[in-house]
């Protein structure tokens, strides 16, 4: 069973998969098809030399690896970002277990701004999560999960358990905590992106999840929002 979360940047999905690792039966993968994205884009993000000088950018022969590990592991869990499913052919998600991670784009956007001060509808993913939530609704062999990364953090064991009951897969309270500090899964980007994970032990709201939305993002959060209010409909029923 391959799980593959399709998430924003600088959401929960990093404490999501430190949270799947602990997992007897989980084996995590952290988000394989990063060199692929910037070779395609052209986008410069921290460490983009040493991103793609460490895994592969072709996307076809990831998805053969990604197999290869279904066959050895129970269950694999991908996290990934919407947004390097850019220029893929998605045929390969309709018998994946997709689950899509959102957050309120103002907090999202504000939290970007921190490591890119101007970030784009592209660098947020949003468009991206509907645009792919579209195509696994009418191609996709399992139904879709959207959750909500407050949601998770309100209420983390009763979160996930929702989240592995829909999944078909035994709830593991191991999974509510974790050693700090990196896990070996973590890609060579951990340095510039990971450091609340690194220093946490478990799901918590961070303190700068209130920052105010910078003014040049602005605009960037009135044309995110609607792609965010699609996505969140999705969770009570409205598709």
């Amino acid at each position: 069973m391959i799980i593959n979360l399709i998430s924003g940047p600088r959401n929960i999905s990093t404490a999501l998969m430190y949270s799947f690792a602990q997992h007897s039966k989980i084996k995590v993968i952290d988000e394989p098809f990063y060199a692929h994205y910037l070779v395609h884009t052209g986008i410069n993000h921290p460490g983009r030399d040493e991103t793609i000088a460490s895994m592969s950018e072709d996307a076809n022969q990831v998805i053969e690896e990604i197999k290869a590990l279904e066959e050895v592991h129970e269950i694999v869990f991908v996290k990934n970002m919407a947004h390097h499913h850019e220029g893929l052919d998605w045929n390969y998600l309709k018998d994946w277990h997709n689950v899509f991670l959102i957050r309120d784009p103002k907090q999202l956007i504000a939290s970007f701004a921190q490591v890119i001060p101007e970030p784009t509808m592209q660098d947020i993913g949003l468009k991206h999560e509907a645009d792919l939530l579209d195509f696994i609704d009418e191609h996709g062999a399992h139904d879709s999960i959207v959750i909500d990364s407050n949601d998770i953090l309100k209420d983390p064991e009763k979160g996930l358990s929702d989240l592995f009951q829909k999944l078909s897969i035994p709830f593991e309270k191991g999974m509510l905590s974790w050693e700090k500090g990196p896990i070996p899964e973590d890609g060579t980007w951990a340095k510039y992106w990971y450091k609340n994970v690194h220093g946490s032990t478990g799901f918590a709201k961070q303190k700068t999840s209130e920052r105010p939305l910078p003014d040049q993002c602005k605009s960037l959060y009135e044309n995110a929002l609607p792609f965010y209010e699609k996505l969140k409909n999705y969770i009570h029923g409205a598709k």
